[in-house]
Order: structure tokens, then C-alpha cells, then sequence
């Protein structure tokens, strides 16, 4: 006799997991006391999310983040210029890229590809080379001289 009852294959692999309450520190802000944490907000900043976003993450106004999180914003911008400054010394100096190096000179160092703004002002002299002449063969066999200018 065939077994007339229907088993469901049994389902391998990790089950689902289920969402728990925890405790988590920040500080009620808004009409509604939305808890932010401040370190949550540097690290945002440190990342380029403007306030709009970091608004927007939270739940709460824009105006409300700037007046209760403005330190923890401006530190979070720091550390991000500190990172990128880092990056990029370690790829002209440690890396040796070029373009990188030439990007700190110009703009860190005040150097310039243009050599009349130097930080005095005055134009750089200008000396003409005299005049190079070289003997060239034609195709006739006519000596001939030749002006080079350099």
C-alpha cells in the first residue's frame, strides 16, 4: 500500500532571524525625542553625506541636526580632509605619482607651470641662442647651409 500522506522536504541552512529590542545611546532631539547618537553623526560627515542626508537618515528636521550636532558635523568634515590629504601625500610620496605631486606643488606649494607668476612679480629674461648652421646634402650634390633656430 502507498503511503498516502504528503511530507514537506525538510528546509536546510540557517533559519531566519528574528528582530530583538536593545539599548542603544543618543540624544532625544525633535518633537517626537528621536534618539541620535553623535558618533553616528561625525562618521556621516567623514564620509561627505551633507546635513540633508544625515537629516534624512534620522528621521528628524535638517534644522534640528545643524543646531544640536554642529560639532560632531564640523569634526566629521575634518577628519575626512585629514584621510584624503593622508591619501594623497602617501600617492606622491610613497607611490610616486606624478600627477599627484604635480596637484601639491601647485596647489599646496604655490608653484607654477607659468613663469612669469612668480611671487615677485618680474618676468623671467629671455635669451635668444645664436643660430646653428649645419652643411646639408641636396639631392644634386649642392652643398647648402641650413638654419636651425633653438
Amino acid at each position: 500500500m502507498a503511503n498516502d500522506t504528503h511530507q514537506e522536504p525538510q528546509k536546510r541552512g540557517p533559519k531566519p532571524k528574528q528582530l530583538e529590542e536593545f539599548t542603544k545611546l543618543g540624544i532625544p532631539v525633535g518633537r517626537e525625542g528621536i534618539h541620535v547618537d553623535p558618533d553616528e553623526v561625525e562618521q556621516l560627515a567623514a564620509l561627505g553625506c551633507s546635513w540633508r542626508e544625515i537629516a534624512d537618515f534620522f528621521g528628524i528636521h535638517q534644522d534640528t541636526a545643524r543646531r544640536n550636532f554642529a560639532a560632531n558635523y564640523t569634526k566629521g568634515v575634518a577628519k575626512a580632509s585629514i584621510s584624503l590629504r593622508r591619501a594623497m601625500l602617501h600617492n606622491a610620496t610613497i607611490n610616486y605619482n606624478a600627477s599627484v605631486q604635480i596637484f601639491l606643488s601647485k596647489n599646496w606649494l604655490g608653484l607654477s607651470d607659468d613663469p612669469r607668476n612668480t611671487s615677485d612679480d618680474t618676468v623671467l629674461p629671455w635669451v635668444e641662442a645664436e643660430p646653428k648652421t649645419e652643411p646639408v646634402s641636396g639631392k644634386i650634390g649642392i652643398k647648402s647651409t641650413l638654419t636651425l633656430k633653438l
